[in-house]
């Protein structure tokens, strides 16, 4: 599983140093968080860092963890924990392994066969290749979804593209159900999770996922071996847990899954599928959407199969049969620490999982091992005497990929501590050849940009944040690329789901950043035997150096807050996207309300409509209820004293910081560490209140897509007017919540200045 934030442009960038000097080194740049006299010692820790780090490691590593498949509760999963563990003891940190006991399904039955017209069996396989030598290495996983139920079901076959909501908008209006069909969807358009959800929503009783090769195969180039995308037989393993809900053991929702811990019933587990679901190759797909009849799929509905892609239903039957091992099996994390010399109840948390689908080369051991890489220089650093003000902690967690098991699981086990203690986290997961991608709070957005000046591309000589903004000034659009003209801060993306950052973030309102590298690694081996060292070092990070580039930046970023005088948290940055996410949502309102009032008119009219049967009269779709009036003047208010307590709190830091004692820094510290748990409110948000933040979720229906401002934006989505007016005080409060502590905040830095 993973969730990358880099930049995708298919453009030429060759002379962008000429258009941007390189002025990534400055040593008179001033460090969010630093006195100025206490930055050129922090530049000077930072150059001493890079020196200790070495690509030779992180292919070493990776070769070694790849080796085997090594999923969660598997042996090789075992023996990669303990060596990690080992590394991390040699380099001085206090390193335990912390054991979770999790519900992980693996595969006894899987069949999938074209019953009519003609018969067909899936193959279901993936063969080795002599190109990858680890592709016939015993013990993988069999293509399959984790936390698809059992299922023997028969049925009519149905294409429904992506299998999000409005697809089955469009099946409607063309007169198509799927109650009682097995439906066929290909990957793409939102979180492989949804698809079955929404299926079974609407009646189905299986669920069939393939890889199209237009998004994920031939269309996109060479096919691996000879090039990197997927090929014919190659099939993406994957979660379908309903992780919208909570992610995590299915059977312990906001308890660690300890041995003793209390566990719900299986039967009453809510993530799990309500309807059989099976991942297949689009060589399996072929000859199943080949036979569909029905209508000719819409223009945006087809791929790129030599074939005509009709919807069904018709003549077309399947048979899928699954039946899985039901285990609790051992998933182990990494946990190792160096103590804070000054401030040890103060953590800088540093995650990546190490758990795969199989071999898992480039998802997760490329941000793995570069994470290990930059413990080691670290660890360098301490041996030579150096400690952090605040305790720095590094995670390798297991479990990810079903269902982000490791992470939650620790989070849940310690949230008393780490609310009182954790001041931020950061996460990567895959890593390739590219941009940087960040994501996360946007408290941190500052911050995170005066690190991305900071560290120099590997293959431009530029820093990757100039490289990102030419990008933005060639291909993006709108006022990303306008910010990229002007030289403002690049903004960061906010964060749904998809990878370990979700319990800290969402769950306990701990400030997050996700970070990785890439855009010029595309390829088909995710979630796949392919994922492999082999194919990671011929078409991804060939040499290693943007792993090198990701420990300089996430090493960065946990030196500078384990060092910084106070915590480098600004406000203004996320006020100012706070009130651009309000724009949004009245933009999105407006245009509803004029696509609803067009559409109604026009089923009035008797203008669209269809025919169910052939003997019986068209018959319109229902309309849709009118969008009322919806009052966003408390988001609205709310916002005008927030930004303003931002712009107080940011005019007292740069006046006042270098006033602060110690004494008063650990005290504004404590504050700022609040700032977060403003923004999560212990009732959650609605259907769901394991996620807690109100500013950032992943979507009901998007899965790893975020949703922000969620209260009120899925409500508008769903077109429910009473539960949008019931979340907007929620909201308004909780921003009004986090004014009041950025308030706290400043008066206690107005109070410095008497104490020089």
């Amino acid at each position: 599983m993973r969730s990358r934030f880099y930049l995708t442009v298919l453009v030429s960038l060759i002379g962008i140093s000429l258009a941007f000097p390189n002025t990534a080194h400055g040593q008179d740049r001033p460090l969010l968080g630093f006195r100025a006299l206490n930055v050129s010692s922090q530049r000077a820790l930072e150059a001493k860092f890079d020196s200790f780090l070495k690509a030779d490691n992180l292919r070493t590593w990776m070769k070694r963890l790849s080796a085997k498949p090594h999923h969660v509760g598997s042996e090789a999963g075992r023996e990669n924990a303990e060596f990690m563990a080992a590394q991390f003891r040699n380099w001085g940190y206090e390193t335990k392994i912390e054991k979770f006991y999790v519900l992980f399904p693996t595969p006894q039955i899987r069949l999938l066969e074209m019953t009519g017209p003609k018969k067909f069996r899936a193959t279901l396989r993936e063969p080795a290749l002599k190109e990858d030598t680890t592709s016939a290495v015993v013990g993988q996983l069999p293509i399959y979804n984790a936390y698809s139920v059992d299922g023997d079901v028969t049925a009519p076959l149905v294409y429904v593209n992506y299998g999000i909501p409005s697809d089955y908008e469009t099946l409607e209006a063309k007169g198509i159900n799927v109650k009682g069909k097995i439906v066929i969807a290909r990957y793409g358009g939102a979180w492989r999770g949804i698809k079955p959800k929404v299926a079974a929503e609407h009646g189905a009783i299986g669920c069939i996922i393939y890889s199209d090769p237009r998004n994920d195969g031939f269309y996109q180039g060479d096919v691996y071996p000879k090039g990197a995308y997927r090929n014919p037989l190659g099939a993406q393993r994957g979660s379908v847990a309903d992780m919208p809900l909570f992610p995590g053991d299915p059977l312990t929702p906001d308890v660690g899954a300890t041995k003793d811990a209390r566990r719900i019933p299986f039967k009453d587990a809510p993530t799990l599928t309500k309807i059989p679901v099976l991942p297949i190759s689009y060589a399996d797909a072929q000859p199943l959407l080949e036979s569909l009849g029905g209508s000719v799929a819409p223009d945006d509905w087809r791929g790129a199969l030599p074939i005509t892609y009709h919807i069904g239903p018709g003549a077309t039957t399947v048979h899928l049969k699954l039946k899985f091992n039901w285990d609790t099996v051992e998933c182990r994390n990494v946990i190792a620490r160096i103590p804070g010399a000054e401030r040890p109840d103060e953590w800088i948390i540093r995650g990546n999982h190490h758990d795969g689908w199989v071999f898992g080369a480039d998802d997760p051991l490329s941000g793995a091992v570069a994470l290990m890489e930059e413990a080691r220089g670290v660890g360098e650093l301490v041996k030579g005497g150096w400690r952090p003000k605040r305790t720095l902690v590094y995670c390798l967690w297991d479990g990810e990929e079903p269902g982000l098991l490791g992470s939650t699981e620790w989070v849940e086990t310690h949230a008393e501590e780490l609310r009182n203690v954790a001041a931020v986290y950061i996460n990567s997961d895959s890593n390739g050849r590219g941009y940087l991608g960040m994501g996360g709070s946007h408290t941190l957005e500052k911050f995170a940009n005066e690190v991305a000046r900071d560290v120099i591309d590997p293959e431009k000589k530029i820093s990757v944040s100039d490289r990102s903004r030419a990008a933005l000034r060639v291909s993006g659009g709108g006022e990303e690329k306008e910010r990229a003209k002007s030289g403002a801060d690049l903004s960061i993306e906010a964060l749904g789901s998809g990878s370990d950052f979700t319990p800290f973030l969402q769950h306990l309102g701990i400030a997050t950043l996700n970070l990785g590298y890439g855009g010029e690694d595309s390829g088909g081996s995710y979630h796949s035997a392919y994922d492999s060292f082999d194919n990671y070092v011929r078409f991804s990070d060939t040499n290693f150096a943007y792993g090198i580039a990701l420990a300089q930046t996430a090493g960065r970023m946990m030196l500078r807050l384990g060092n910084a005088d106070t915590l480098p948290l600004e406000f203004s940055s996320l006020t100012n996207t706070l009130d651009r996410y309000s724009r949004e949502l009245k933009r999105t309102m407006d245009t509803m309300r004029e696509e609803t009032d067009e559409k109604n008119r026009l089923i009035a009219d008797g203008i669209i409509g269809y025919t169910l049967d052939p003997k019986k009269p068209d018959r319109a779709p229902k309309p849709k209820t009118a969008v009322p009036f919806l009052n966003f003047a408390p988001l609205e208010n709310a916002l005008l004293k927030a930004k303003e307590s931002a712009r107080a709190y940011d005019e007292a830091r740069v006046k006042l910081s270098t006033a602060v004692t110690p004494e008063q820094a650990k005290l504004l510290d404590t504050l700022l560490i609040q700032t977060e748990r403003t923004m999560v409110r212990p009732e959650g948000l609605p259907r769901r209140p394991w996620f807690k933040h109100q500013f950032y979720a992943p979507g009901f229906y998007t899965g790893y897509g975020v949703k922000t401002l969620p209260g009120i934006r899925e409500a508008l989505d769903q077109r429910d007017w009473k539960e949008f007016d019931a979340q907007m005080p929620i909201l308004a409060q909780t921003i009004e919540a986090l004014a009041a502590q950025i308030d706290r905040a400043t008066a206690l830095l107005k109070g410095s200045d008497a104490n020089p």
